[in-house]
């Protein structure tokens, strides 16, 4: 019996309560655990935010006995970054993530106990416990709950805690344990949409007024708009509860039918062009709108398919929010919390090598021209696997995998320090200039996709957006470098231009493709996160996809085939409930 359990030894720190029975001695439980260390080695390669996101999940389903290893080539936060102008720091990445992203809302949370503390606690900063005329309720409750908190992060007991909270006599030691992330505070702003000659929709500060102005161009395709993506986004919500049960699908096209049935699988075939003219939505509004909407999301036109584009549009709805001090400090967090052991190494080739009891995968990187290798359980990959993509070599399989279908879509930023020329939109004087953002149509002689007024990733307490006649700073999306002619179009002069480009989306297939979406799992012990771009692009997919490649990894670990793929979920928690 307690042979059984040795092999497969990562249930008993997992899920002891349910595998050992109440008459085991408990000395033998607490002598097993005490002497155990590291029963599982994986290696996550990639640490943007599905690689730093699915190092979590496995640190939290695996719990501490599973050691992971994550390879970067480049940075932390992948797609997440950020760039210096003018002494200040500014989003450069993806610089926003929608409310609905309840994963992102939770990492945020579990890092940024600061910015939850009550004003009871943070006033208490700097003064001895027994000088503190607080409620007693109110700041015991709140001590409590984050003393806990701590434990948890810092893998150790609410005693330990509590007495170094004790020993200090201040909130001085417990402030720095739990000092983490918060919610950016966000700056109104107003868009426009240009067509490369004037504006041919402005937001003003009236909804009423906006909404009459969208009825009067373009009847009530808006309407029908907003109740498509309402529709959409709420089902793709269930994955969330399927998740906090802990089930997972080993094919996206299994997860999406899960969520939307046959549906949302043919929403990955349909071009979002065609899925918002079947609902009724005019052609002009696709033309003025949504072409700008998408364009300025992923740089492509409205032949996306439908799914990626129903994310677009919610995200455009508003209802936006990002991190103090940068979104990809959420990477740079979980991995610390999780106590990730990061290697800044190109991985080159991951091996297949087969024992007599189990597999085992040889990761192969190399490091500062220096080539080296090690042994792992499971391996993740968490980069994209494309034409000109991440050049990994994935060595002694059977069947071999195939070479990797399609590409990836180049998008280039451009963070421009200077002044707006508001004359080139129509507004002779700056002080009358009112947007914070312009979108362009889909037009062929278009110069760029959008353009952005930026705000720090720290913004102050007394800060506001400058206004064009000032410098400011703003972000500049198009398809290809803007050269100096383009520039001095867009602004009156300027103090820096800093350009990156992206590999930043898939080249979506056009309408009508029956391009299968890659496979999730490429070999036993071996699984692909980033294929999941191929159905939406986004940062929610991206921590959704890594969720699911965890708990599928850990669901086939130990073999609870009754949480892999299951059909009508909805119905079976209904019912479990």
């Amino acid at each position: 019996m307690v042979g059984e359990y040795f092999r497969k030894p990562l249930y008993i720190y997992s899920r002891k309560e349910a595998l050992f029975p109440t008459v085991m001695p408990a000395l033998l439980l607490g002598y097993f655990l005490h002497n155990v260390h590291f029963l599982c080695f994986a290696a996550v390669i990639g640490a943007g935010i599905g690689g730093s996101a699915v190092t979590y999940f496995l640190h939290q389903h695996f719990g501490p006995h599973v050691q992971i290893d994550v390879y970067e080539a480049d940075r932390v936060g992948g797609r997440l970054a950020t760039l210096t102008v003018n002494s200040q720091l500014y989003e450069c990445g993806s610089p926003s993530i929608h409310s609905l992203n309840l994963h992102m809302q939770d990492f945020v949370k579990l890092l940024g106990y600061i910015g939850g503390l009550s004003t009871a606690l943070q006033n208490a900063v700097d003064k001895p416990l027994m000088t503190l005329s607080l409620p007693h309720h109110r700041f015991w409750g709140d001590l409590t709950a984050t003393l806990q908190r701590s434990a948890r992060l810092y893998r150790c007991s609410v005693a330990e805690c509590d007495g170094t909270l004790r020993r200090n006599r201040s909130l001085h030691q417990l402030l720095l344990f739990i000092q983490g992330l918060k919610h950016r505070k966000e700056l109104a702003g107003k868009s426009a949409i240009f067509n490369g000659e004037h504006l041919v929709l402005e937001e003003t500060d009236w909804y009423l007024l906006n909404l009459f102005r969208l009825w009067w161009h373009y009847g009530i395709s808006f309407l029908r708009l907003q109740m498509w993506v309402e529709e959409v986004m709420e089902k793709f919500m269930r994955v969330y509860k399927y998740q906090a049960h802990e089930y997972a699908f080993s094919t996206i096209e299994g997860l999406l039918r899960s969520l939307g049935g046959d549906h949302f699988v043919n929403m990955t075939q349909k071009s979002v062009g065609e899925s918002l003219q079947g609902i009724g939505v005019s052609q002009r509004f696709i033309d003025d709108v949504i072409s700008a909407v998408v364009k300025a999301s992923y740089g492509q036109s409205v032949a996306i398919p439908a799914l990626v584009g129903a994310m677009s549009l919610a995200g455009a709805q508003g209802n936006m929010w990002s991190v103090e001090g940068g979104n990809k400090l959420v990477c740079s967090g979980l991995l610390k919390l999780t106590k990730a052991n990061v290697i800044h190494a190109r991985v080159t080739a991951v091996s297949l090598h087969n024992t007599e009891k189990k597999h085992l995968y040889e990761v192969q990187y190399e490091q500062d021209g220096t080539l080296g290798s090690d042994y792992y359980d499971l391996v993740i990959v968490a980069a994209p696997l494309h034409k000109a993509g991440y050049p990994i070599s994935f060595l002694n399989l059977q069947p071999s995998l195939p070479d990797p279908i399609g590409s990836y879509h180049r998008v280039v930023s451009s963070i421009v320090h200077g002044y707006l020329n508001s004359s080139y939109f129509g507004f002779s004087d700056p002080k009358l200039f009112p947007f914070s953002s312009i979108l362009s149509m889909d037009t062929p002689d278009a110069v760029f996709h959008s353009l952005e007024s930026l705000c720090p990733v720290n913004v102050s307490v007394g800060f506001r957006r400058k206004p064009p006649q000032e410098a400011a700073v703003y972000r500049v999306l198009s398809q290809r470098p803007l050269d100096r002619k383009e520039l001095k179009t867009l602004f009156k002069s300027y103090y820096s231009v800093q350009v990156i480009e992206w590999q930043a989306f898939p080249s979506y297939a056009t309408a009508g493709s029956s391009r299968p979406l890659p496979p999730i799992i490429l070999h036993d012990g071996l699984y692909y996160l980033n294929g999941a771009e191929w159905a939406a692009s986004s940062v929610e997919m991206s921590a959704v996809a890594a969720k699911n490649v965890a708990l599928l990894a850990f669901n086939r670990w130990f073999e609870l085939n009754e949480k892999i793929d299951q059909q009508d979920l909805m119905h079976k928690l209904k019912t479990e409930l």
